[in-house]
């Protein structure tokens, strides 16, 4: 085992899990969650934060304000806390609650905003929330997942790499999107390799990342208000919504052989599911992301109240956790191609 000085230096990245006889279909799950930030995020946390200490625009007097759902604010809260810097998370109150007693217990001070923004979401309030910061003192650097090359270079140098270690004749590859930073880190890289990938994008029905018509989501993590500055749909196959409802049978259905994801996972493995399930996968090799673990969702997906009270009482029917047919879903469509640079 490694020996280590700071909670960032750790990140196992190698763990990988073999879902075929849970689903029925080929598919290998790869962990992200086990770091002591808890989620993918780590790895972009990381290195946006290192490219702002390198040019120069973070320094000790610097206050790190970021708008996070919940995960990345996690991972800042934790290198902040590493590094003696202060961090204010903007989030909102779809944010977990213990994921924001997380962020408070590392040192960090939370601030949730209540007022939707124009597309029926928070991050447009959030995001201007983070500005009148930035502008009205100068000590706040915000790094901006949203924007920041930095999210999906990460992606490129580490995440994609490995999963190009472990499965050298990888077929599919489905990746979450939210703010497009491991979509398309990974999509990039796999742009370049030594044979084809398809990328299949998971996203959230109530999303407008990809063109949707936007709508209720309750579970943080994937899908945005916004189409993300970072994507670029060019590298992107075909893209997969999935209900909120069928996250949670997803997440139920792990939780029940053992294995505790949270939401984005549960999307993540519902589209990849999905998509299988139409097409000929004989020697097939799919791979998909899981950005995180479920401890964090014990108050929401995995707390009967709270489900039955957004969802109704059928949310957790024995029937359709386990034998229902797959309901019907929008169909996947594939992204208008651009030419390639």
């Amino acid at each position: 085992m490694p020996v280590i000085s700071a909670p960032h230096d750790f990140n196992e990245g190698r763990l990988f899990v073999d879902l075929k006889s849970i689903f029925g279909h080929p598919l290998y799950l790869k962990c992200e969650g086990f770091n002591f930030a808890g989620s993918i995020k780590l790895k972009a946390a990381n290195e946006m934060v290192e490219s702002a200490e390198r040019d120069g625009v973070l320094t000790q007097d610097s206050i790190l304000v970021e708008s996070s759902s919940g995960n990345l604010g996690v991972a800042l809260s934790m290198i902040a806390a590493s590094k003696g810097y202060q961090f204010l998370c903007v989030t909102d109150s779809r944010c977990n609650l213990s994921t924001r007693l997380l962020m408070e217990a590392l040192g960090s001070q939370v601030h949730v905003v209540a007022d939707l923004d124009a597309n029926g979401g928070f991050l447009g309030t959030r995001i201007d929330y983070v500005r009148g910061l930035c502008e009205s003192d100068s000590r706040y650097v915000w790094l901006s997942q949203y924007t920041n090359p930095g999210n999906w270079r990460a992606h490129y140098r580490t995440t994609a790499r490995e999963i190009a270690q472990h499965f050298p004749r990888l077929d599919v590859l489905f990746v979450g999107a939210g703010t497009a930073g491991t979509l398309m880190g990974c999509a990039r890289y796999f742009r370049e390799w030594h044979r084809p990938v398809r990328i299949v994008a998971v996203d959230a029905v109530g999303s407008v990342a990809f063109g949707g018509k936007p709508g209720r989501r309750m579970i943080p993590g994937l899908g945005m208000s916004m189409v993300p500055p970072l994507l670029d749909e060019s590298y992107v196959d075909e893209v997969i919504q999935v209900e909120e409802a069928d996250t949670i049978r997803t997440c139920h259905r792990l939780a029940r052989r053992g294995f505790l994801f949270g939401g984005s996972t549960g999307t993540v493995v519902s589209g990849a599911t999905d998509w299988l399930a139409r097409h000929d996968t004989r020697g097939l090799t799919a791979v998909a992301i899981a950005p995180d673990l479920g401890e964090r969702y014990l108050d929401t997906i995995y707390q009967t109240n709270w489900l039955q009270d957004l969802y109704g009482e059928q949310i957790l029917d024995a029937e359709q956790l386990n034998t229902a047919p797959p309901r019907e879903k929008p169909a996947p469509r594939e992204p208008e191609r651009r030419p390639r640079s």
